[in-house]
């Protein structure tokens, strides 16, 4: 999740969001950045207290809510691919991110299972 944050914030000029919006039209450009700017910055947090959650030993109930908030937000993302697809415009681009999304899902919806299912973490 960090790495998908990080990534994140030169994701409108990888893509050149801002080419297809037209410039007297500055609201949306400044509202389309400051979205930006803040999901980036919530991916990068929400993933360095995933990292610190596991590196420092935490308490169980701490590890399901940070485990649950990243499951739920990955369900969401898996879900918006599904219902609008991005990338439509290329089949690979479309499925590559509905797989590279699912995968994260797996990864976080099975820790959030190990550390509900075996409370003293031991397998984790």
């Amino acid at each position: 999740m960090l790495g998908f944050g990080i990534w994140h914030f030169f994701i409108p000029r990888i893509w050149k969001w801002y080419d297809y919006i037209d410039p007297q039209a500055t609201e949306l450009v400044v509202a389309i950045r400051a979205i930006n700017v803040f999901f980036s910055l919530c991916l990068v947090l929400i993933g360095i207290a995933n990292l610190l959650m596991f590196y420092f030993k935490s308490d169980v109930f701490s590890k399901i809510v940070i485990l649950a908030i990243s499951t739920i937000l990955w369900i969401t993302r898996v879900t918006l691919q599904i219902v609008y697809p991005q990338g439509s415009q290329n089949f690979v681009l479309q499925y590559g991110l509905l797989a590279t999304f699912s995968i994260v899902l797996s990864c976080f919806s099975i820790s959030l299972f190990l550390v509900i299912v075996d409370p003293q973490n031991r397998s984790i």
